[in-house]
């Protein structure tokens, strides 16, 4: 599987759960740490652990499991590595007091539009 199709299985899988405002960044070019941040968030710290264990869940029954998380127990902040893609899912609390957008606005900012589901 590719980066490309791992991310895309990445933002399918959290928007499965209704994750919101979905962002993918190209971090490449800016860090060594991974090839890409992937940022959403939740309203609650419940909704982001249902949100891990489905990301968690699919992507192993693909074979991709983890390399390291972080944050489960408590839900505000879970951190999931799958390597060259790091996932970082937030409580909307704790995503706006952190701002990693802002902290890796040098980052390209990659298209998920045709991968999440917009509802009205």
């Amino acid at each position: 599987m590719t980066n490309k199709e791992l991310l895309e299985r990445i933002v399918t899988a959290i928007d499965s759960k209704k994750a919101e405002r979905i962002v993918a960044l190209d971090i490449q070019n800016i860090s060594f740490i991974s090839d890409y941040f992937v940022i959403a968030s939740a309203d609650t710290s419940r909704q982001v652990k249902a949100i891990a264990n489905e990301l968690i869940d699919q992507l192993s029954q693909a074979g991709r499991a983890p390399l390291q998380i972080e944050g489960l127990s408590q839900g505000d902040w879970v951190l999931i590595d799958f390597g060259d893609i790091v996932v970082h899912l937030f409580t909307s609390e704790q995503r706006d007091y952190y701002k990693l957008e802002h902290l890796w606005s040098d980052a390209k900012t990659i298209d998920v539009s045709k991968w999440v589901t917009v509802e009205f």
